[in-house]
């Protein structure tokens, strides 16, 4: 059972899910931006925290 308040759901136009998509995976990106993307993608997935943060490879507590 989940405990919290509920997740509000990560909606996104196809042509903002494109940008950061090229964001995450332009070589050229600043690592923070390429990364804030990967993070951002994930949760429009509807991925939980604690899942992008391991899939990632990073802290769940990271500040990005």
């Amino acid at each position: 059972m989940r405990t919290g308040r509920p997740k509000a759901a990560l909606v996104m136009s196809p042509d903002e899910r494109r940008e950061l998509e090229s964001l995450a995976h332009r070589s050229r990106s600043a690592p923070t931006i390429a990364r804030r993307a990967r993070i951002v993608l994930a949760c429009a997935e509807g991925r939980e925290n604690k899942t992008v943060a391991r899939r990632l490879r990073m802290s769940p507590v990271t500040r990005v």
